[in-house]
């Protein structure tokens, strides 16, 4: 019975590295496989437009198109009339050959097609095109945020970080940010309590952090601090990995009220004394409130030295939202219908 030579000592290096090595061409290898299948959808998608355009094309020319791909390349699959029919749109919305060069070339067809299927506007569709790239959104992620409009909501909270923080940190705390926060997961109504808008947003801590972003990690909730024998308890706390920073939230259920800042502010500083290390870069907190007037924010955030953000949150997608009629809405329909209801006045 042979006995196994033994194993040099720098082999699990050397093997780690070579794994590396054939993951690295692995991924290189389907990325251009990738960008030649694009560049071959979008051929195809263009050559349809033309012909469509110049000789007529209709629906049977299509289907007949796609019947005689499939029985030339039967080993390939994508030619079904549908998929055809995206090619077209696909050359439609990006008329230039320079697509190749663009983000949208880099995704997978199935984004592709999300894109086509849920947004018109072209500059909108490149946003996501490049966002999906850049953070390296699955599907079900890029339809997400294509249904809760992120485009619309990224950096917008009202914050002081452009006082607080240096340049360079203050523009990459902004990104931090969102307004509103969508919370549709959560299935609470608006009457939730904050303890119970805590502990969903914890018991659904996936989509929690899908819903902050890219680079969030959960640290705690009701995160405890003694200071000289008071207890403190902040509500949620994050670190950011790829800005190395801590992020506190404080949630309120309510409107805005000047004083939430001074509360979340010692928080702040709390943090910063008590967790920063040296390599870290400055803690910012982040205010979640039901309702806010952003004039009242802005003047409330110009008070304080300490870098905050002030965000909304909703529990419907701002689609949803927009569909329903408002307060005002709701009254009049009522009083219209009281009226309508009331018995006429003997005469």
């Amino acid at each position: 019975m042979s006995t196994s030579s033994p194993v040099p000592s720098n082999y699990a290096a050397a093997l780690a590295d070579l794994k590396q090595q054939v993951r690295r061409a692995r991924f290189t290898a389907q990325r251009r496989v990738n960008t030649e299948l694009v560049r071959l959808y979008w051929g195809i998608g263009s050559t349809i437009r033309q012909r469509q355009q110049q000789d007529g094309w209709g629906t049977k020319v299509i289907s007949r198109l796609a019947d005689d791909l499939r029985a030339a390349f039967p080993d390939m699959k994508g030619f079904s009339p549908r998929n055809l029919a995206y090619m077209r749109a696909f050359a439609v919305a990006w008329r230039s050959e320079e697509v190749l060069q663009q983000a949208v070339a880099q995704l997978p067809w199935g984004h592709i097609t999300v894109l086509l299927d849920r947004l018109d506007d072209q500059r909108t569709r490149d946003w996501y095109a490049a966002h999906s790239v850049e953070h390296g959104w699955s599907r079900n992620v890029l339809q997400h945020h294509i249904r809760t409009e992120a485009h619309i909501r990224v950096q917008a909270a009202p914050s002081n970080f452009a006082a607080t923080l240096p340049a360079g940190e203050s523009d990459l705390a902004q990104q931090l940010t969102k307004d509103p926060y969508v919370l549709d997961f959560l299935a609470l109504d608006s009457d939730a309590k904050e303890r119970h808008l805590e502990q969903a947003l914890i018991d659904r801590i996936i989509d929690t952090l899908r819903e902050l972003g890219e680079g969030f990690a959960f640290v705690g909730r009701q995160v405890h601090f003694d200071v000289d024998g008071d207890d403190f308890y902040v509500d949620l706390l994050f670190f950011h990995v790829e800005q190395l920073r801590y992020v506190v939230i404080e949630l309120k259920t309510g409107k805005f009220k000047p004083e939430y800042l001074g509360q979340l502010g010692f928080y702040v500083a709390l943090v910063d004394d008590k967790l920063r290390r040296s390599q870290h870069a400055d803690t910012v907190g982040l205010l979640l409130v039901a309702d806010k007037n952003d004039a009242v924010v802005r003047y409330s955030l110009g008070a304080h030295h300490s870098p905050i953000g002030v965000a909304s949150y909703d529990l419907l997608p701002p689609a949803v939202k927009a569909a329903l009629p408002s307060e005002r809405d709701l009254a009049a329909a009522l009083d219209r219908a009281t009226s309508d209801s009331d018995p006429e006045e003997p005469r």
